[in-house]
């Protein structure tokens, strides 16, 4: 396979950079801007383009089919929920973590209410810590069987995201017993969860989860010993340990490159530190490493939420926390207290003190981390959002520059970016 590396690459612009120079020498007044680009090419890759993963923009230059310099430009899907936090209550902003990385919107939802509850000081009730753990390993898997299928078909194995749709399509009607949304659910509540799982409900989780890893490994023997597969992943858009690291890669993209790095474990919040799994590492840094870390992960999850499900206490699902947890609707159309407490959140939102607070957990991507400023007011003075998609994208140029054109889709594949929370 014919890849320039890094140095070859700056030789051949030194060179076209010589010729142009020679001919300002000479007198040629009639330089265009073809003449500096030689015999390259200038190709964009998206806004609206299926292998980009949604409206991501890819500039390419390019010599034949090499790429010399790649240039992703984000920004296409911003809808500015982070200056709009400025001016919601935090209970009024969990919608809107939804819309980030919406084929993991469970997931999402409980990092919002940590970070809300983190800056409030209070934590939720332990049965609604399980509970956020259950679906935030759901998540993690419908978003990695998203990353598989799409991975796939980028490369020209279709079969299989039909495949992976079918599995997610399960889990959505699992998520519609739960919380009666399949894909923008919302179900989180500071202090809680809107409402507890029934028996009927994590039996049909069981259920699922007994006949996942047959479906799974269906799938891997489609496409795990295909050649042709192996070809277009294996050995493409490389990153050693440490560039990972500068770049700031999180998540599956930091772990392909051998970098045992999980929030999870290294700074455990809501129960993780009660439960057995273990953090999946590859370390060759390619795509079939990123690839292969979401594949064993997913396995890992279900290990997760086989020990929540046998593991989960009984109790409330919210907090006990009347200033700051919006009460249930039979105590606030009793009681007296219970109302007030309802009128002043809805109307004003539960205060922190002011100060700053950052709060991450291990997404489906990697890092989500939000930051908040307090004012001592029900709003937000300042919230950031650490995206993970946005971070992993930095890394995109270092991926392809030096590869294919055809390696491109590959690498944004690997890094299964979605743009909803890369340009939030």
């Amino acid at each position: 396979m014919n890849v320039r590396t890094q140095a070859e690459i700056d030789k051949i612009t030194a060179i076209r950079q010589d010729k142009i120079y020679k001919r300002l020498m000479d007198g040629d007044t009639n330089i265009t801007f073809d003449d500096a680009l030689d015999n390259d090419m200038i190709l964009n890759m998206g806004p609206q383009h299926p292998a980009t993963h949604g409206v991501l923009r890819v500039l390419l230059r390019l010599e034949g089919e090499t790429i010399l310099r790649c240039v992703p430009e984000l920004g296409y899907l911003h809808r500015g929920y982070e200056k709009l936090a400025e001016n919601v209550t935090y209970h009024e902003f969990i919608p809107h973590t939804d819309r980030l990385d919406y084929l993991s919107p469970m997931s999402n939802n409980t990092a919002i209410a940590l970070a809300i509850e983190n800056s409030l000081g209070i934590e939720a009730s332990p049965r609604a810590q399980w509970i956020r753990v259950l679906v935030s390993e759901m998540a993690r898997i419908s978003s990695h069987l998203m990353a598989m299928g799409a991975t796939c078909m980028d490369v020209g194995a279709l079969t299989v995201l039909i495949w992976t749709f079918t599995e997610r399509e399960k889990l959505y009607d699992i998520f519609e017993l739960i919380c009666g949304a399949r894909f923008t659910t919302s179900y989180t509540r500071i202090g809680g969860v809107a409402n507890d799982i029934d028996e009927k409900t994590i039996a049909m989780i069981r259920d699922w989860v007994a006949q996942f890893p047959a479906q799974l490994e269906k799938s891997e023997k489609l496409v795990h010993r295909n050649s042709i597969f192996i070809k277009r992943v294996a050995g493409i858009g490389v990153i050693t340990p440490e560039l990972a690291v500068q770049y700031g890669l999180t998540g599956p993209c930091l772990r392909g490159s051998g970098i045992p790095r999980d929030i999870r474990r290294d700074m455990p919040y809501l129960v993780y530190d009660q439960l057995d799994f273990d953090v999946i590492t590859y370390p060759e840094g390619d795509c079939w490493s990123r690839y292969m870390v979401r594949i064993d992960e997913m396995r890992e999850s279900i290990k997760i939420i086989t020990q929540v499900l046998d593991q989960m206490p009984k109790g409330p699902v919210l907090a006990n926390e009347p200033k700051k947890v919006l009460p249930r609707k039979n105590e606030i159309y009793t009681k007296m207290e219970e109302l007030i407490h309802d009128f002043m959140l809805i109307n004003f939102g539960a205060a922190p003190e002011p100060g700053e607070t950052y709060t991450a957990i291990e997404a489906p991507k990697g890092e989500l981390g939000f930051f908040i400023v307090s004012d001592g007011t029900g709003h937000p003075w300042k919230m950031k959002i650490r995206s993970p998609s946005a971070s992993n994208l930095q890394a995109l140029p270092h991926f392809v520059e030096g590869s294919m054109l055809s390696d491109v889709v590959a690498c944004i594949g690997s890094i299964d970016p979605v743009m909803g929370e890369a340009d939030k």
